[in-house]
């Protein structure tokens, strides 16, 4: 499989794609910082949800009992899957006994983990994503390359493209007006001939056994309202203990996403409708082996927002399909590894630890910290290039001692500005690819720190 930086270089080598794709993101990233400013109580609202997710995975083991009760009390049949095989497995199961044709399907993080999609179509079942955004890329044939935006690598020039081949729009349209309408009719047929409807799952409330879905568009709503079956899934780490819990991650939710108050749609479900049936998958696959690293643990606060792939600079301007992964991005990056360290080896490194991605997560993971802990991970596994693995023992031995360091310098500074360019910015120098090299100063930091220590009156120090 195709590392990181492969999959970056097919990507930026389109330079406008490349650049209109960031400022997509910069721009939903600025709406996010709009929406927080008009919010005093931002940072309680983030240490509370930190908290709140710190205490439900202390004791997940009871929450989750205490839901599966509650569920059970109102008419709800609860599922246990393994990992993800055992959970396409109940689906399936739920979708065979009910004799479904036709699945009608809400935006969920979970089933693409489980690769839901074409299980289920290798077994008969036709599936629809409702959400606009997945049904273009699944129309594509391709999967979410952002967990909020599936489609935000498309122009609407690709949308018309898609359409004009499946939906049989005139050739060449693009107004997002014409093309969702055009989606609105197509989808709409498929509600009303769906057998069953299938939702992911934002928060479970151990406290009640009801779960919320968040959708812009009220797709997963008319979803689960016409068929009488509905089943949602879950990763485990998605329950909250409280139902008053709740409002705390509704208030951070959306505004971490797209820079609104609230989604549209916060859709409430305690026990299946009249004469219908409700089934929750509650799904492990990897998360308890996740939650008994103290080092990664917090990662599972995650409440998929995607705040940290609109700030990140590195998935910015290398799309999420450079990733090779279901979940792109910063926490991507971290929830990959521990599913499969070798094929995930690059994406720890697919980042600048600038800590952006750590100042706007709403529940407060430590990105950047537990990306440095997984290239210490990697490292000491044996999972890292040989490329990295030499250039950091050269790097080690000059910064271990003070000699060759002061001389590294000193010739960095003498001989550089004279190399021609093309010794420094050649194919060999994967780093020079997108980057330039900062002007050299004429002095090092201990001899300027020198020469002002010689100055009579002057205080030693940077400032004048």
């Amino acid at each position: 499989m195709k590392k990181h930086p492969e999959l970056a270089a097919a990507f930026v080598a389109n330079g406008p794609r490349a650049h209109w794709h960031d400022q997509a993101l910069w721009f939903v990233r600025t709406r996010r910082d709009s929406a927080v400013k008009q919010i005093p109580e931002w940072e309680w609202l983030r240490e509370t949800a930190s908290r709140i997710k710190g205490h439900t995975l202390a004791n997940l083991a009871d929450y989750l009992e205490q839901f599966e009760a509650n569920a059970t009390r109102l008419g709800a049949q609860v599922h246990w899957a393994r990992d993800a095989a055992e959970h396409n497995q109940i689906v399936l199961g739920i979708l065979q006994r009910h004799g479904v044709a036709r699945l009608v399907k809400s935006k969920s993080m979970l089933t693409e983990e489980c690769h839901l999609n074409p299980f289920l179509e290798r077994n008969g079942v036709e599936v629809v994503d409702t959400d606009l955004g997945e049904r273009i890329v699944q129309l594509a044939g391709e999967p979410p390359s952002h967990i909020v935006l599936p489609a935000i690598h498309k122009t609407k020039e690709d949308v018309g493209a898609v359409f004009h081949k499946h939906l049989h729009t005139e050739e060449g349209a693009s107004d997002p007006k014409y093309l969702a309408e055009a989606a609105r009719q197509h989808l709409r047929d498929r509600f009303l001939r769906a057998d069953a409807g299938l939702t992911g799952v934002n928060f479970a409330v151990a406290e009640t056994g009801g779960f919320v879905v968040c959708t812009n568009e009220g797709n997963a709503d008319l979803g689960v309202s016409l068929p009488k079956l509905h089943i949602a899934c879950m990763g485990v780490e998605k329950l909250i203990p409280r139902a008053r819990d709740l409002g705390v991650f509704l208030r951070l939710l959306a505004r971490s996403a797209t820079g609104q108050p609230i989604t549209s749609y916060s859709s409430h479900f305690h026990g299946p409708r009249p004469g219908g049936e409700l089934h929750i998958v509650l799904v492990d696959n990897g998360r308890s082996a996740l939650l008994g690293r103290a080092e990664f643990r917090r990662s599972l606060n995650c409440i998929r927002c995607g705040a940290c792939m609109n700030t990140c600079p590195v998935y910015r301007r290398s799309g999420g399909y450079s990733y090779g992964a279901v979940v792109p991005g910063p926490i991507g990056s971290i929830l990959s590894p521990a599913s499969d360290p070798a094929q995930h080896a690059s994406l720890p490194f697919a980042s600048s630890l600038c800590g952006s991605c750590t100042d706007v997560c709403p529940v407060k993971i430590d990105l950047h910290h537990q990306l440095l802990a997984w290239r210490r991970e990697l490292a000491h596994h044996g999972h890292l290039a040989w490329s990295k693995r030499y250039s950091m023992k050269a790097a080690s031995v000059v910064l271990r001692s003070v000699t060759l360091y002061r001389l590294a310098g000193a010739v960095a500074r003498w001989l550089v500005p004279k190399l021609p360019r093309f010794l420094i910015y050649n194919r060999f120098n994967a780093w020079g690819k997108q980057r330039e090299l900062p002007p050299f100063p004429a002095k090092s930091f201990r001899h300027l720190f020198k020469e002002r220590l010689q100055k009579p009156g002057e205080p030693a120090g940077l400032s004048p």
